[in-house]
């Protein structure tokens, strides 16, 4: 049976759902972690090459969401509703899109990564060399992180977080190996630099992918994954409910990203340590986003079943159990970008000048961290209740926003204006979204 989540203490149920995403979001972050720290070996221009095909790659999981969270959201509220042949159609036809997706993606990447990899300008000729072999293999196999990401929101749909976790877990002890034999080739393996990073981090992807597919077939537990046939031709009445869910939130996630590229390209005038620093910044950063993107992931499950049975007080102590557990890893997080940001930007990098910018950007970035925190929660608990154009409003016009913020702040602080200009609507966000949620729930009674 598929896992209840309309029952039971709410802080348990949905501690329990969480915190093997969360584990998962973690092992996420330590698969981009691991790669940031053996490619920092080979240098800042490294890093910024993988940085810039690093976009893409994050471009992709914004088109990606479509399916993810179309299908987990009408999975969950079928699954609260009771209609489990229903469940099933929606399930179906995720997988489906994902792989058609992906394979899109994929093909459209190897075409044009020149013009792609061009837009940023890099004026380093080996950050640009870099740059184009990570994108061609990271993005021209990007369809098993399609599969993955899919797979993930349509277990947690059911309320079964531990079988993404434990294939997440197998796939980063893999990445783990494969980064330092494939990066610098000790012995008598070929060092391949930055494509290796890329071989590493697809053929752990591909790995996670397969162990999913293999519980669904393995185990004799109920599932509506099971008895999925990817080449049937998808009813308009399911692929219509996941792009009503599903689109809106793919449309915040690529805008989110196409934002976050106009930015580094502003970023890139400052030099290759600026690029590389907003890289791995990103990347240190994500020890708070992946976390609360994890807790949103089992949020919007627990949401999403109870509103389909109709349980709306269920609903908002859920949503502000959450809250605060989240608020409080945040405020660790800015705890410790702000007084010890030498120690971490140390862990990355080696050069002086590069150092000197990490550490910049993270006492910045540090005051925003528990607002993002709570930002990536709410937007979870809303895309629950099925607002996901909602959540894509807010969020594509205060992100926006750090455009024109960027070069008024850009022009009267230099690079340290672009990062307060992150950090500052970061903020609002975080303030906004939730008074949005308690405004919707308050209605709804």
């Amino acid at each position: 049976m598929e896992g209840n989540l309309t029952k039971g203490p709410i802080l348990k149920t949905l501690t329990k759902l969480a915190i093997p995403i969360m584990a998962s979001s973690f092992l996420g972050t330590l698969y981009n972690i691991t790669d940031m720290a053996w490619i920092g070996l080979l240098g800042s221009k490294a890093v910024a090459g993988v940085g810039v095909g690093g976009m893409f790659t994050w471009f992709s999981q914004g088109l990606a969401a479509m399916a993810r969270m179309g299908g987990q959201v009408q999975v969950a509220q079928c699954i609260g509703r009771g209609e489990k042949e229903k469940a099933h159609g929606f399930a179906q036809a995720a997988v489906q899109l994902a792989a058609f997706m992906g394979m899109a993606y994929a093909l459209l990447s190897l075409v044009f990564t020149k013009q792609m990899v061009g837009f940023f300008q890099l004026a380093d000729a080996e950050a640009h060399a870099a740059a184009i072999s990570y994108t061609k293999i990271a993005c021209g196999l990007i369809v098993f992180s399609f599969m993955t990401l899919t797979l993930t929101g349509l277990y947690t749909a059911q309320g079964d977080s531990k079988t993404p976790f434990l294939a997440n877990l197998i796939g980063l002890v893999t990445n783990m190996i494969l980064d330092p034999v494939l990066i610098l080739g000790p012995g008598p393996f070929p060092k391949l630099g930055v494509a290796g990073a890329a071989i590493a981090t697809v053929t752990a992807q591909a790995i996670v992918m397969s162990i999913m597919i293999l519980a669904i077939i393995v185990r004799k537990k109920e599932n509506v994954l099971k008895g999925i046939q990817l080449f049937a031709g998808i009813p308009r009445e399911y692929l219509g409910g996941i792009c009503r869910i599903g689109i809106p939130t793919a449309v915040q996630g690529m805008a989110y990203c196409a934002i976050s590229m106009v930015l580094t390209r502003m970023v890139s005038g400052y030099g290759a340590e600026a690029v590389a620093t907003q890289r791995v910044g990103g990347q240190i950063e994500s020890i708070s986003w992946n976390t609360a993107d994890g807790f949103a992931a089992a949020l919007n499950a627990f949401i999403a079943q109870n509103y389909g049975a109709g349980k709306m007080d269920r609903v908002k102590k859920g949503y502000r159990a959450s809250l605060w557990t989240v608020g409080i890893w945040g405020i660790l997080i800015t705890l410790a970008f702000v007084c010890f940001p030498r120690p971490i930007a140390e862990i990355f990098f080696h050069e002086p000048k590069a150092i000197t910018t990490a550490v910049g950007y993270l006492i910045i970035i540090g005051f925003s961290e528990a607002f993002m925190c709570v930002e990536l929660t709410t937007v979870g608990a809303l895309s629950g209740l099925g607002r996901t154009k909602l959540c894509s409003i807010i969020s594509i016009t205060f992100t926006s926003a750090r455009i024109p913020l960027a070069i008024i702040l850009g022009g009267l602080m230099g690079l340290s204006g672009i990062w307060w200009a992150l950090s500052a609507t970061s903020i609002v966000k975080g303030i906004i979204f939730t008074c949005t949620f308690f405004w919707i729930t308050r209605k709804r009674g």
